[in-house]
């Protein structure tokens, strides 16, 4: 999760009152809610200049930016120049910017006068149809949408957060619109996909619901399942078949349509979001209500392929580290021996660290060589000088807290800025390692990689462990509960938490 700390000052008079705060940055918002990952309309537009176009006209481009305007705007014509610099950058990238006023009122010379004075090159289109509008649902002046090839909404939101509502910084902290760009050609998904972006509200559009047609597998289908399946369901990942493919979908579709149906698959097992609220949790797997309903009916009904023209860009997995190439990386002192069937107990490896000082982690990936046979990793730090006992004690180390985590589909974890876990020096590193037998004899050696931060962090991140060792649940009790408690020794963010009771449990409650 993102910790954000929003400060500011309301003289209140009377009561009942809501205290709005007066600066306004912008805000990260539920991809599933905001729409990231749909194919947009292939909208037809006339720019000012009276030049005919349709966003299908740039299916060769890597990346099209479509940059909401309006002249009437303050917070807009602060970005305006921030734009036509980003615009230039990407020009020789094969990333084209369209500039869309959604403002019907706006004074249309007076908007060709102000790109003209800011060099920009792209179309400058006034959407007096409103058919942007409908197609992409905007919900301020500033808001800007990065679509693939293929027209596939990638990014949608603010440009930074160097304006807002109610300030100005001399530069940014985050380049939302820059780091989606460079995700996209690089073939990632960018790490922040939706943002609200902080600007002149819109009135709401209602899409055109003629234009949607039918849900086939290559406009609608293969996008759900890119979202939300492909990280572990395809050739190579942990998933137990693909679903890369039609063919691969519709083999496996009464499986999919059971697992969805019952909330199994995608696995997320937290309360929902009340009706009209966005998810409190930075990684919910859930799909939304829309993408479940449009897969359900899809795999109930007649499968329809549709036109391949309207598939997305094949995804693009990296080979290697999802982190980029480690600093330093920890291997396990030896080869585990994983058994064909039955059960295993946890392994506990230790593997000694060289550092002579406290080093500062910026990230961490851990790596089984095996994933599919690893239910879960944990690694823990021993300090330096408790030796022997320290390893003695690793089976009740979980109060501790852990360096670094794995489960399946959640292997590395990159820390926001000004935020990093201390490795301390002369550490011995616990790995606990839990494995699950799939029916054949193999060899894992697991590794974590980390990589360093230059100095150290303005917030450490450390785990504390709330661990209940002395559960005793009566016979066929089917609500039995426990409680264990954690004080803290002054104000803390909370970034995640890490529910963790096999099948043993039914619910967990923070």
């Amino acid at each position: 999760m993102h910790p954000v700390s929003l400060f500011f000052a309301v003289v209140i008079l009377g009561t009942g009152l809501h205290a709005t705060p007066v600066r306004q940055g912008p805000k990260v918002l539920d991809v599933r809610a905001a729409g990231v990952g749909r194919l947009i309309d292939d909208v037809s537009f006339t720019d000012l200049d009276g030049r005919a176009g349709r966003l299908s006209d740039y299916r060769n481009k890597k990346a099209v930016v479509i940059a909401l305007t309006g002249v009437g705007c303050p917070v807009t014509r602060k970005y305006a120049p921030v734009l036509a610099g980003l615009e230039d950058h990407y020009a020789k990238q094969d990333v084209v910017f369209l500039y869309v006023n959604p403002i019907l009122s706006d004074d249309m010379a007076e908007q060709k006068t102000f790109a003209s004075e800011l060099g920009i090159d792209g179309p400058v289109v006034a959407d007096s149809r409103q058919a942007f509008s409908r197609a992409l649902q905007p919900t301020t002046t500033t808001e800007v949408f990065v679509l693939d090839a293929a027209r596939t909404l990638v990014y949608r939101g603010a440009v930074s957060d160097q304006f807002g509502i109610g300030y100005a910084h001399d530069k940014a902290k985050n380049d939302y619109l820059r780091d989606a760009l460079e995700s996209v050609l690089d073939g990632r998904r960018p790490r922040v996909a939706a943002t609200w972006a902080p600007g002149c509200a819109l009135d709401s559009v209602h899409p055109d619901k003629a234009k949607v047609g039918v849900v086939t597998y290559h406009n609608r289908v293969s996008r759900i399942l890119q979202a939300n399946c492909l990280e572990c369901h395809r050739k190579g990942g942990v998933g137990p078949f693909s679903l890369e493919t039609y063919q691969d979908v519709c083999g496996n579709a009464a499986m999919i349509r059971s697992v969805v149906a019952d909330r199994l698959m995608p696995p997320w097992f937290a309360a929902p979001a009340h009706d009209g609220e966005a998810s409190p949790w930075a990684n919910d797997r859930s799909l939304s209500a829309e993408d479940k309903a449009d897969l359900l009916a899809w795999l109930a009904g007649g499968r329809p392929e549709g036109d391949p023209s309207l598939a997305p860009l094949p995804p693009e997995f990296p080979k290697g580290w999802l982190v980029g190439e480690p600093d330093h990386v920890f291997e396990l002192p030896r080869a585990v021996e994983v058994k064909a069937t039955g059960q295993m107990p946890y392994v506990n490896l230790f593997v000694e660290t060289s550092f002579a000082e406290d080093r500062w982690i910026g990230a961490t990936e851990i790596r089984p060589a095996i994933p599919a046979v690893v239910h879960h990793v944990l690694v823990y730090v021993i300090p330096a000088g408790e030796g022997g006992a320290g390893k003695r004690r690793a089976q009740g180390r979980e109060e501790s807290g852990f360096l670094a985590a794995y489960v399946p589909g959640n292997s590395f974890e990159i820390f926001d800025p000004g935020f990093g876990k201390k490795l301390p020096a002369g550490a011995t590193l616990h790995f606990q390692m839990h494995y699950t037998p799939n029916g054949r004899a193999v060899l894992d050696r697991t590794r974590l990689g980390v990589k360093f931060l230059e100095e150290p962090p303005a917030d450490e991140i450390t785990v504390a462990g709330i661990a209940d060792h002395r559960i005793s649940s009566p016979p066929h009790a089917s609500n039995y509960s426990s409680s264990k408690t954690l004080s803290v020794p002054g104000d803390v963010f909370l970034t995640g938490f890490l529910p963790h009771m096999h099948l043993r449990g039914k619910a967990f409650r923070y």
